[in-house]
């Protein structure tokens, strides 16, 4: 028997004892040693957008403690998998032969949709609890960590990987000038990278200490969205954006981001991942205007190893995004504060 949080509806999460998964021939069983905390997972203990039991956590690392008999290598993600490896997991790998992969909409692939970790119960990642059974159909993704790096690092592969994925949905050239609307972990993320890239970032937040913070990641000028006139003081030091990134759930912040760029910029939405938000939208501005409002959603395994070249080089240093880290116990109180962010914290882990 090991320990796992259950999900038993919103807002309803309990330690229990259930049984450790028993691994098949074609997989392998990992000891969890951190999970992240996701925002995805956030709104589906909220507002129990799915059947309970479950067990959630998605953004993991650990340590191989058994490989199935028939376990093989898919993909060169660092060589055969033994006992004692330790590895940041992936939770969703696509078919790669359907009408979505071959467009390369990876997330809208049912293989994709099929999640291939779970700790018991249905399969929903299962990172918070002590062990997690890994299928075959995701081995692809399965990512060993390097020894100069930790477990933390491994758990963020996949909330980065989400976050390039999303970039690279994006025309954009060095020099151009983009807006990050949220400098959360993710909009910290999104600053960074872009940066490294080359392009010019305009941010925002409605937390002084992030507005800060933005500058330190790379962002050449920041702004506290909390202000009535920020969309002026936008204007007036980039008079063009050639994007916008909205890693906030809001309509009105998406809405502002149209008008604030050019003709032929694309508006990305990447926090709005609950269904049934609406917006009105001039719909001659994108017309006329040539503007693409477009979406992205959740990671590509096929960007792994890129992501983990920035990750584990520390070109992208996400240790300095983990702020608060709670025990397995203690989940609950680590999704609420995750939920509700305070003026001092960022990424949300439970460690073992």
């Amino acid at each position: 028997m090991m320990k796992a949080i259950v999900y038993r509806g919103p807002n309803d999460l309990r330690l229990e004892s259930i049984p450790v998964p028993q691994v098949r021939s074609g997989e392998l069983l990992v000891k969890v040693a951190v999970c992240g905390v996701c925002p995805t997972d956030i709104k589906k203990i909220r507002y129990g957008t799915v059947p309970p039991p479950r067990v959630f956590g998605h953004e993991t690392a650990g340590v191989i403690v058994k490989v199935g008999k028939t376990v093989r290598r898919t993909t060169g993600q660092g060589g055969d998998f033994r006992v004692g490896d330790r590895v940041s997991l992936h939770h969703h790998v696509p078919c790669l032969r359907c009408h979505f992969c071959r467009h390369r909409a990876f997330a809208q692939c049912a293989g994709y949709k099929k999640t291939g970790i779970t700790a018991g119960f249905e399969p929903a990642g299962g990172g918070y609890a002590e062990y997690v059974r890994v299928m075959p159909r995701v081995l692809p993704g399965v990512v060993k960590i390097p020894a100069g790096n930790t477990f933390e690092e491994g758990a963020m592969l996949e909330p980065v990987n989400t976050v390039l994925k999303a970039i690279k949905r994006l025309n954009l050239l060095s020099g151009d000038r983009v807006l990050v609307a949220g400098q959360g972990p993710i909009g910290l993320m999104f600053t960074k990278i872009l940066s490294l890239r080359g392009i010019r970032v305009a941010a925002t937040d409605l937390m002084e200490n992030r507005v800060r913070l933005a500058l330190e990641w790379g962002a050449e000028k920041s702004f506290n969205a909390g202000h009535k006139d920020v969309a002026s003081q936008i204007r007036s030091a980039y008079p063009v954006l050639d994007a916008a990134i909205i890693t906030v759930p809001s309509a009105s912040v998406v809405l502002e981001a149209v008008g604030l760029v050019r003709g032929s910029a694309q508006i990305l939405l990447f926090a709005h991942t609950r269904k049934g938000e609406e917006a009105a939208v001039d719909l001659g501005s994108i017309c006329l205007e040539e503007k693409d409002l477009i979406g992205s959603y959740s990671a590509d395994f096929t960007l792994q190893r890129e992501v983990a070249r920035l990750v584990f080089s520390r070109k992208l240093d996400v240790r300095e995004l983990i702020t608060h880290r709670f025990p397995l116990d203690q989940t609950a109180a680590a999704v609420a504060l995750a939920s509700h962010p305070t003026a001092d914290s960022l990424k949300v882990i439970v460690n073992q």
